[in-house]
């Protein structure tokens, strides 16, 4: 197995997990469980989303994808411009 997203929050690592299995790509979320020794602070770089080796290359796409995606809702979420009285997007 291989480290192809090193993730943020348990959230991001299962989004990313996810996805990629959405893309019929073995993943597993290695990690999970340290957080809860480390309380309230970051996972900083407890939490990772494995796959095997020969899935390495298709899972780089993947996560490239994933992340330009959760950025750009992370963006618009924080976007200061934004009318705060618009409806606001449901994710789910």
């Amino acid at each position: 197995m291989r480290i192809a997203y090193r993730a943020e929050s348990l959230i991001d690592a299962h989004l990313m997990k996810d996805a990629l299995e959405r893309a019929e790509i073995p993943a597993f979320v290695s990690g999970e469980y340290l957080t809860g020794g480390v309380g309230q602070l970051p996972a900083l770089d407890y939490v990772a989303v494995l796959v095997p080796e020969a899935s390495l290359a298709a899972a780089e796409r993947v996560v490239r994808e994933v992340e330009r995606d959760l950025s750009e809702a992370r963006l618009a979420l924080n976007d200061p411009d934004e009318d705060p009285d618009a409806p606001q997007p449901a994710f789910g």
